[in-house]
């Protein structure tokens, strides 16, 4: 059983740290897009993800699973509110990194474990545990630092971690696979993001098309990078245990900051350092908070 486990466990690792390496990398593919602005780079990443993950449920065949999702009025309404999130974690991380605040949107998914703890209490009534109460004491005193530092809220590192969080939840709610999921949100979603390009381009401001075949070719991928790091996470999830996977989910935000430190040369003053700092220390006091309470947890009885 440990050996299956062992194996289990190392053949899903490549495709975890895929998955994260790409989301983490994410930064560097955005600004390539220009001229096109933040919201024709987000109606283009919905029409053309739309396509792909249309192409990839017709391959695998799953037609008849989709159609049994638009047939469930409540499942549809899930899904309708997880598109609007989902637009707005996409608007917000897209409008962060084209506008030299890298460092700030890396820090919305660093806070968003803690973040998704909160929502649980205020949304499900679940109870905290000790440390997960410091952890998020630490995180709120931490956005306090950097809301005196920076003159304002973060708030794209806020919109980040709470409309992701709340998309997790949603999607929890709807219990579905990646891609049947994302290929209904993003059909939802689609009319009004073809309408805006319609609309830029009766008045002459739509960027594809308009600026080389190079150009058009990376709007279009928007499609393609936004489905390869789910593929790969999806077949992570089901190799890796979930402590696995939530040591993993830092690497994303951890190669984020690194690229708006060292790659576009975002400034870090020493109130931010000790923004960070803190909200590293909650993360440290969740993640040993989680991994212990899960050794603790009863285990299943095995029976012949």
């Amino acid at each position: 059983m440990v050996a299956e486990v062992e194996e289990r466990t190392g053949s899903g690792l490549p495709y975890g740290i895929g998955a994260y390496l790409c989301w983490g990398l994410f930064p560097l593919y955005w600004p390539l897009l220009e001229p096109a602005g933040p919201l024709e780079v987000l109606a283009h990443r919905i029409v053309w993800s739309l396509a792909f993950v249309l192409v990839l449920i017709g391959v695998t065949r799953r037609w008849g699973r989709f159609r049994d999702i638009a047939r469930d009025r409540t499942l549809m309404l899930f899904l309708a509110l997880a598109s609007v999130t989902i637009a707005l974690n996409w608007g917000g991380f897209i409008w962060g990194v084209t506008n030299g605040h890298v460092i700030e949107t890396s820090l919305g998914y660093f806070i968003n474990p803690l973040v998704t703890v909160l929502l649980g209490v205020l949304v499900l009534k679940e109870t905290l545990r000790p440390a997960q109460w410091v952890a998020v004491g630490i995180g709120f005193v931490a956005v306090v630092v950097l809301t005196v530092d920076y003159g304002r809220l973060p708030w794209i590192a806020l919109l980040v971690a709470g409309s992701f969080a709340t998309y997790g939840f949603l999607k929890k709610r709807a219990s579905l696979g990646a891609f049947e999921g994302l290929g209904m949100e993003t059909l939802i979603l689609a009319p009004f993001a073809l309408a805006f390009l319609v609309v830029l381009q009766l008045r002459g401001d739509l960027t594809f098309g308009h600026a080389g075949a190079g150009n058009a070719a990376l709007l279009a991928g928007t499609g393609v990078v936004t489905a390869i790091p789910l593929l790969m996470f999806a077949a992570a999830a089901t190799r890796l245990s979930l402590t696995t996977i939530g040591l993993l989910q830092y690497l994303g935000p951890f190669i984020q900051f690194l690229l708006g430190l060292l790659v576009f040369h975002e400034a870090m003053s020493t109130a931010r350092w000790i923004g960070f700092a803190l909200v590293w220390a909650a993360l440290v006091i969740f993640t040993v908070d989680a991994i212990t309470s899960r050794r603790r947890a009863p285990r299943p009885v095995v029976t012949a």
